[in-house]
């Protein structure tokens, strides 16, 4: 009987010690994300500023449906959403089956090289995408030499070919992101499961549809939706890439919102209800991810 009540004594206190190296972070995270994130929520439904500021209810979130630069920046990131996160995430999972070969020499190094461009600053990699695709820059200089332009082209002045720059260099940097992920799923599946299938006589397009993806697809899961996450506040590339331009052409979301809360007179109300907006597009979209690609028992 003693040993049963030392011995749930002795539960109780672990459980204790556990609990007690879990206070720091729980207390970090609830200053530093939850009060704050619940204060934001508040003053989504406020309007002015400092001591002006009152009651607005749901204005500020009708405010919304009717600012046109706001909801060009919805479609811009849709834009980014739908044709960059598909095109990196096949990349990152071609690349991933290739550097899976264990008769592929240099492996190491090629996943280095795929992976350099996501170690590189956010701010770096936009102004040297900027300094490639400027009207004097390496882009045009190449293009021009090989007869495909007559006269340099302006990438960044033009709606369309500054939203493709955008993903250009959103694709060069998180492939390599992404095919980690990818890489570390496909160590975890014997190889000889691929052996077996080469000696039945199946294609590589079919041992990459068949084997490759369906196993995968917990991980593809994931990467699709922080991509998507991602996509939804992206911020570095429009401010230092194209700065929204031209006209506002390739402006995000998060873009859009620093520009409301620090630029001129800040409007802490309306850019609370802006996050709130993206932060719910976020949730439905990974909601819609997690229905459509989890199909587990």
């Amino acid at each position: 009987m003693n040993s049963k009540r030392s011995g749930m004594g002795l539960n109780a206190r672990r459980n204790f010690e556990g609990w007690l190296f879990l206070v720091p972070a729980v207390v970090l995270i609830v200053c530093m994300s939850l009060i704050p994130a619940v204060m934001a929520f508040v003053t989504s439904f406020t309007t002015g500023t400092g001591a002006n500021t009152q009651w607005g209810g749901l204005s500020n979130y009708m405010r919304i449906l009717k600012d046109k630069v706001f909801l060009q920046s919805i479609k811009n990131c849709f834009f980014y959403l739908i044709i960059q996160v598909p095109i990196m995430l096949v990349l990152a999972l071609i690349l991933a089956s290739m550097l899976n070969n264990p008769k592929l020499k240099c492996k190491g190094i090629l996943r280095t090289c795929i992976f350099l461009p996501c170690a590189t600053s956010l701010v770096a990699y936009a102004i040297i995408f900027r300094t490639l695709f400027a009207t004097d820059g390496l882009i045009n200089l190449v293009l021009t030499s090989i007869g495909i332009l007559n006269a340099p082209y302006n990438f960044l002045a033009h709606p369309l070919s500054a939203k493709i720059v955008i993903i250009i260099a959103l694709i060069w940097r998180w492939t390599g992101y992404n095919m980690v992920f990818y890489l570390s799923g496909l160590q975890n599946i014997d190889y000889s499961v691929y052996e077996a299938a080469r000696i039945d006589g199946a294609s590589p397009f079919q041992i990459f549809t068949k084997i490759t993806i369906p196993l995968l697809k917990p991980t593809i899961l994931l990467t699709a939706i922080m991509s998507t996450n991602g996509t939804l506040q992206l911020f570095d590339e429009s401010v230092n890439l194209t700065n929204g331009g031209p006209a506002n052409a390739s402006i995000t979301m998060s873009h859009y919102i620093y520009n409301q809360t620090f630029q001129g007179v800040p409007k802490f109300g309306y850019t609370s209800a802006m996050s709130f907006l993206i932060l719910f597009m976020v949730a439905v979209l990974a909601f819609i991810q997690m229905k459509v690609g989890d199909k587990r028992d």
